[in-house]
């Protein structure tokens, strides 16, 4: 059985949609940890097995994973029927796993340094800024209701993400607002919201 890290009010919180839109609640045991909050309440818990005390983390037999975009694609690849990844060997794969860290390795940095007032040269050389950000996904959402096109799969619920904990962060671009708002009609977003 797989076990899930999960804490409320978290980005862990994503990964439970993910479950919940797969399919696959009866596989997964999800273990409630308490984690250090933003505020100062909280703090690590010593059930939680991940080496920084945060969440998701993931364990299935030997595998502990950690970081959203990696536990995203390790289950959508288990759990290919659900429809909601690009297994190996589809046309999208790679689009697919470079919208999982872009999210990582750039949107959320971004996102971050914009609503905490951090700005620095580095910053901005490694991670670009908003405005080239939300021109990405204008650009890449024209014409097509999801990321990947016609479906919505786990990069769109990972990439809107921060847009329905974080409604000021919402460009005024249409495109973008009609995605997020596409993807905020999702039942299972809706019963974690």
């Amino acid at each position: 059985m797989l076990t899930l890290y999960h804490a409320p009010k978290s980005r862990s919180t994503s990964i439970l949609v993910l479950i919940e839109e797969m399919g696959i609640a009866e596989q997964i045991d999800v273990v409630e940890v308490s984690i250090s909050r933003q505020d100062g309440s909280g703090g690590p818990d010593p059930r939680n097995p991940h080496p920084e005390k945060k969440v998701p983390y993931l364990i299935h037999g030997d595998d502990h994973l950690r970081e959203r975009g990696a536990i995203i694609a390790y289950l959508t690849d288990m759990f290919p029927e659900a429809g909601l990844g690009r297994p190996v060997g589809h046309r999208q794969r790679g689009a697919f796993l470079s919208w999982l860290f872009y999210y990582q390795g750039v949107m959320e940095p971004v996102l971050v340094h914009s609503w905490a007032q951090i700005t620095h040269p580095a910053a901005r050389a490694t991670f670009g800024d908003t405005k080239a950000m939300f021109d990405g996904l204008s650009e890449a959402l024209s014409g097509q209701p999801y990321l990947l096109g016609d479906a919505y799969s786990a990069v769109d619920l990972l990439l809107s993400s921060p847009f329905h904990w974080l409604p000021e962060a919402v460009p005024e671009d249409p495109v973008i607002r009609s995605w997020i708002a596409r993807c905020a009609e999702r039942p299972a977003l809706k019963a974690h919201a």
